[in-house]
């Protein structure tokens, strides 16, 4: 069980990234998740303190847009196929942000999410077998890029499910 720092999207965007994990179900492939998201950070625990300081400094960030436009995998032994976003100084400068106040602030965090290790991306099939993962990408080849406009920032632990809102844009 961890805590996750996602990124959630307006209904549109949810819409069109259903309608992905639709697709891959009519193709015998099961969607990831219960609501499309871009993680930004994963640790262990986020305390209230670190929440309060993560909500302080999401108010003065400006929020961009995602275009979600990479069909892709990650490297390693958990096959997953992901929607990969474009990645940008403005995306960028968020996420640093971030880390910055969760340094020192939080348990067990998670170097794949660090900035310089970090890809951002919305996972569209999770534990796939090398079948599985071809299938998917001929299922949704070529992508439609999707232009994602963050609505809620959270964190979500990932065991439960259960969200807390830290900041909601537009």
């Amino acid at each position: 069980m961890a805590d996750a720092l996602v990124f959630h999207f307006d209904d549109e965007t949810e819409g069109r990234i259903r309608d992905l994990w639709k697709r891959l179900g009519e193709a015998g492939i099961p969607g990831a998740g219960d609501r499309p998201r871009v993680t930004l950070a994963v640790a262990g625990s986020i305390p209230p303190p670190a929440r309060k300081a993560l909500r302080s400094e999401l108010e003065l960030l400006s929020i961009p847009d995602l275009w979600l436009h990479t069909l892709g995998t990650l490297p390693g032994d958990e096959r997953m196929l992901l929607l990969g976003a474009v990645v940008d100084t403005e995306l960028l400068a968020v996420h640093s942000a971030v880390h910055d106040v969760l340094a020192g602030k939080v348990k067990n965090p998670s170097a794949y999410y660090f900035p310089g290790a970090w890809i951002p991306c919305c996972v569209l099939a999770e534990d796939l077998d090398t079948d599985q993962l071809a299938a998917a990408f001929s299922t949704l080849l070529p992508p439609e890029p999707v232009r994602a406009a963050v609505r809620k920032i959270s964190i979500v632990d990932t065991g439960t499910g259960d969200a807390e809102t830290l900041l909601t844009t537009r």
